[in-house]
């Protein structure tokens, strides 16, 4: 409290300080809060080219004290220290005596007539043509007296004049310019008239016939070409299947120097060879196997079947790799056989410790597949060729 402030007491005249074991208890801690815990940060890695030393790491400053509460703060008097005995300020000084505002002149006198009123121009007219007028009659008008002699005295002296202002007259205002032309319409491309005919009833001459006019023909090219692609495709593709379908397979006894064999061994071999003849080509329609030999000890045994085949190129392939692993073959090379639709391959192998070469040919109607011994590429394509022309027969023939 200042001096001089009497107040009745009311409520606590000062702060009171608890004992330890009169503090209130401090409420709990929230088991579950709403952030979940952050990990430690992760060891900062080396860059390239970075010390390994790693500096020390400065002290942390030492933290400040706790702030102690309010009512644990000695109270502090605002006005310690200020002399409040009284308010009483100093006077103002005077103000600065200002000084009078100098008087304006009188203003002169003026004496001479007045000025003319300003006005704006009105803006000129264009000139109109005037009528041509006649031109009025002479009019004789007498002479003049002449001046006289006497001197004439000249006018008072007085105030100087000042000449009276010159208004200067508005140049006239310039023409407008003309507005722009309208853009010229676009030319029109001008239609072409018909040809002039004779006119209607007009007759030709004797011994002349008018000429009748001449139709051009539209020739239909798109249905030679639809004729074309539906008969000539069908036609090229399609005869070498009805040459080469349905076909017959017969083994003949005597093929050039060859001789069927009809012991029980080659009976047997013929017998496997169908086997598995019928169950590589499942769609086959008759199957056929035969062993040949010569006297001077060559052997051809022959095996195949008959049935319609849509591609051949591609059968003759695949015949060739399927007897790759049973006879050791090489590279296969094709063989042109002259006849369009039938396709041959052969290639060298061996079976039971000697060299033999297996050949394939297959049409759109059967299929001939031969192995010889004793006998070089060229030499066993040929004969598989004429060994073929006995065997197959078809409705063409």
């Amino acid at each position: 409290m200042f001096p001089g402030d009497e107040r009745p007491a009311v409520g606590p005249q000062g702060t009171r300080m608890f004992s330890p074991d009169e503090l209130p208890p401090e409420p709990p801690a929230p088991r579950w809060s709403g952030s979940a815990a952050v990990p430690p940060p992760k060891p900062r890695k080396r860059a390239w080219g970075e010390s390994a030393v790693i500096p020390p790491v400065p002290a942390p400053p030492p933290a400040p004290p706790p702030e102690q509460p309010a009512e644990h703060r000695t109270p502090v008097d605002p006005w310690a220290g200020a002399d409040t005995g009284g308010w009483d300020l100093p006077p103002p000084p005077p103000p600065s005596p200002t000084l009078p505002y100098p008087a304006a002149p009188s203003p002169r006198p003026y004496s001479g007539p007045p000025a003319p009123p300003v006005h704006s121009p009105a803006p000129p007219e264009p000139p109109r043509p005037a009528p041509p007028r006649p031109a009025p009659p002479r009019v004789a008008y007498p002479a003049a007296p002449p001046p006289s002699a006497y001197p004439v005295s000249p006018p008072p002296a007085a105030y100087p004049v000042s000449p009276p202002p010159v208004s200067r007259a508005p140049a006239p205002a310039r023409p407008a310019p003309p507005p722009p032309a309208p853009p010229a319409p676009p030319r029109q491309r001008r239609a072409t008239a018909p040809p002039v005919g004779p006119p209607p009833g007009q007759q030709a001459p004797r011994g002349y016939a008018p000429t009748p006019a001449r139709k051009r023909r539209r020739w239909p090219w798109y249905l030679l070409l639809m004729l074309a692609c539906c008969c000539g495709c069908p036609a090229y593709y399609g005869v070498p299947m009805a040459s080469q379908y349905p076909a017959e397979a017969s083994l003949p006894a005597e093929v050039a120097d060859l001789r069927l064999r009809d012991d029980n061994t080659s009976k047997a071999t013929a017998k496997q060879l169908e086997a598995d003849v019928r169950k590589a080509h499942w769609l086959a329609e008759k199957t056929f196997a035969g062993v040949y030999a010569t006297p001077a000890g060559k052997r051809v045994t022959v095996f195949g079947g008959t049935g319609f085949r849509f591609t051949p190129e591609s059968d003759a392939e695949d015949e060739i790799t399927r007897l790759t692993g049973q006879y050791s073959l090489g590279e296969a090379q094709v063989v042109d056989t002259g006849v369009r639709g039938r396709h041959q391959r052969c290639a060298v192998g061996r079976a039971d410790g000697q060299d033999v070469v297996v050949c394939t040919s297959v049409d759109h109607g059967s299929i001939a597949t031969a192995v010889f011994t004793r006998l070089s590429l060229d030499d066993s394509a040929t004969l598989l060729g004429t060994l073929r022309e006995q065997m197959v027969t078809t409705s063409q023939k």
